[in-house]
C-alpha cells in the first residue's frame, strides 16, 4: 500500500502535517475527514524499505546505526522539507517533524542537532555545514542562496530532484556492474576452494611418482601449499592488500592515473564521459537555477565529480571564466574530456541567457544514453568474462593434467 505525506487543516484552521499509508488520494481524504481534518495537499513518499522483510529491515537500521546517511534518506528529507515550509509549518517545526519521521538513528541525530542550532540563532545553512559528511558543499551553497532568497523551498525542490536523479544514475551503473562483479566474485572463490582441497589431492600423486613438473604447475602447487598451511596468514594478506589498495587510491597521483586509465578503456571511456558529463550538466543547472554564481557553481561541482581529469577542467575553467572568458571556450581545449556537443549546447545557452535549461535537457539527454549503454553492458561484457575464465581454467587444465599425460606415457 503507498504511503503518503499529507498537510491537512483542523476547524481552527491549524495545519497539521503527518504521514499514512492509504490506497489513493480519495481514500486518505475520506480517513482524515473523519479525524475531522480537511486535506490540502498530499505527496506519495518514497519510504525506504516499505516492501521489505521485518528481518531485512532490522540489518537495515542496524547498519544505518554505524553507516553513512544515504542519498535516498538526504533526498526524502529535502522533498518532505519542501512541502512543510510550502504548507506554512517554521523551520524548526519541520525539522522536529521529520526526526521523529527519520528511521536512521544517525540521521536523527543530526537533525535534531541542526533544529538546536536554528534555535539558537544560527542560520540552516551554517547549521548543515557542521555536517561535512552528510550535507555537501553543494547541498550548503544552494540553501544558503535559497535563504538569501526568500525561496527556500524551491530551492530544496531542485536539491531533491537533483539528488534523485543521481540516485538513478548510480542505481544503473551500479545495476549494471552487478552482474560482472558476482561472476568475478564466483570464480575467485571457487578457485581458492580447488587450491585448498583439490590441488592438494593431485600434488600427492605427482610426489610418489617424483617426477619434473613443469613451471606453470609447480607454481600452482606452491600457492596450494601456502593456502592450505597458511590460510589465517593468507587472509591478513588478502585484508592487508585490500587496506594498502584503497590507501594508494587516495594519493592524488594514483587517483590521477586511474581516472586517465578509465578514460583510454574501450566501451567504459565512453560510458566515463558520459556519466561525468550527466552528472556535471545537472548540478551546474541546479546551481545555476538556484541563483548560484558560474564561478562558484564550477567550483562546487568539481567538488562532486568522481574522475580528476573532470575535475582539474572545472577548477581551470572557474579560474578562467572569472577573468571573463565563456565557458564554451575554455571547455575547447578538453574535448577529450566532453563531447562536442556538450561545449556546442554550453555556447547556445551562454548566448540566449538560458543556460541553466540547455545543461538540464542535455543531462536529460545523457543520461537517457547512459540507461541505453548500462542495458546492454552485461551482454557486451559477458564474452569478456568468457575468454578470461576460459583462460583461467585453459591455465589450470593444461598445468594440471600436462604432467598426468606425461606420467601415462612414461607407463
Amino acid at each position: 500500500m503507498p504511503s503518503y505525506l499529507y498537510t491537512a487543516k483542523d476547524k481552527k484552521g491549524q495545519t497539521q502535517v503527518g504521514h499514512l499509508q492509504a490506497i489513493n488520494q480519495h481514500e486518505l481524504a475520506a480517513f482524515l475527514r473523519n479525524k475531522e481534518l480537511v486535506l490540502v495537499s498530499a505527496e506519495m513518499a518514497d519510504i525506504k524499505g516499505e516492501h521489505i522483510g521485518r528481518f531485512c529491515q532490522r540489518l537495515m537500521n542496524a547498519w544505518k546505526k554505524i553507516g553513512r546517511v544515504s542519498l535516498v534518506e538526504k533526498m526524502i528529507f529535502s522533498r518532505h522539507l519542501s512541502v512543510m515550509i510550502e504548507a506554512g509549518l517554521s523551520l524548526s517545526q519541520s525539522l522536529e517533524v521529520l526526526a521523529e519521521q527519520s528511521k536512521s538513528p544517525k540521521f536523527k541525530k543530526i537533525i535534531n542537532q541542526v533544529k538546536e542550532n536554528i534555535r539558537q540563532g544560527e542560520s540552516f545553512a551554517n547549521s548543515l555545514a557542521k555536517h561535512p559528511k552528510v550535507f555537501n558543499e553543494l547541498y550548503v551553497n544552494m540553501v544558503k542562496v535559497g535563504e538569501a532568497g526568500g525561496n527556500l523551498n524551491e530551492v530544496l525542490k531542485i536539491l531533491s530532484e537533483q539528488m534523485r536523479k543521481d540516485h538513478e544514475l548510480i542505481s544503473r551503473v551500479r545495476g549494471a556492474m552487478m552482474y560482472p562483479a558476482v561472476i568475478v566474485v564466483t570464480m575467485f572463490g571457487i578457485g581458492i576452494l580447488m587450491m585448498i582441497m583439490v590441488v592438494p589431492k593431485l600434488t600427492s600423486i605427482f610426489s610418489e611418482i617424483n617426477m619434473d613438473l613443469p613451471l606453470s604447475t609447480q607454481m600452482i602447487i606452491g600457492l596450494s601449499n601456502f593456502l592450505k598451511n597458511n590460510t589465517i596468514l593468507g587472509i591478513i594478506i588478502f585484508v592487508l592488500f585490500v587496506f594498502f589498495a584503497r590507501f594508494i587510491l587516495r594519493v592524488k597521483k594514483a587517483k590521477k592515473a586511474l581516472s586517465k586509465t578509465y578514460l583510454i578503456l574501450p566501451i567504459f571511456g565512453s560510458l566515463v564521459r558520459k556519466i561525468n558529463s550527466a552528472r556535471f550538466a545537472r548540478t551546474l543547472s541546479s546551481l545555476i537555477e538556484s541563483g548560484v554564481s558560474i564561478v562558484e557553481s564550477l567550483q562546487i561541482v568539481s567538488g562532486i565529480l568522481g574522475n580528476i581529469c573532470f575535475k582539474e577542467a572545472l577548477i581551470d575553467s572557474a579560474q578562467q571564466v572569472q577573468k571573463g572568458i565563456a565557458l564554451s571556450q575554455i571547455l575547447i581545449k578538453y574535448k577529450k574530456l566532453y563531447p562536442p556537443m556538450v561545449i556546442q549546447m554550453i555556447a547556445v545557452g551562454e548566448e540566449t541567457g538560458n543556460l541553466a535549461e540547455i545543461l538540464k535537457n542535455m543531462a536529460d539527454f545523457y543520461e537517457e544514453e547512459i540507461d541505453n549503454i548500462t542495458k546492454n553492458l552485461s551482454s557486451i561484457i559477458e564474452p569478456i568474462i568468457m575468454i578470461v575464465i576460459g583462460a583461467a581454467v585453459g591455465f589450470f587444465a593444461i598445468s594440471m593434467i600436462q604432467p598426468m599425460y606425461s606420467m601415462m606415457e612414461g607407463i
